[in-house]
């Protein structure tokens, strides 16, 4: 399942606030209880996953946008 699809400015903040605080995209979703998938979805932008987007955009301290 690994077709290329391209990540969104949202998704590079998330990746980069990952790496900042050297945490996986793994981890993070099993500290915070949020589905794997819903973080992919919102790093590809393929689900505008609204609830997810408010909660990581919160708890990475980014811009929901």
């Amino acid at each position: 399942m690994n077709s290329k699809r391209p990540v969104t400015p949202f998704g590079w903040a998330i990746k980069q606030r990952l790496t900042e605080m050297h945490m996986d995209q793994k981890k993070f979703c099993e500290l915070y209880g949020i589905p794997p998938y819903r973080l992919s979805n919102l790093i590809h932008g393929t689900r505008r996953a609204e609830r997810y987007r408010r909660q990581v955009a919160e708890l990475l301290n980014l811009p929901p946008s």
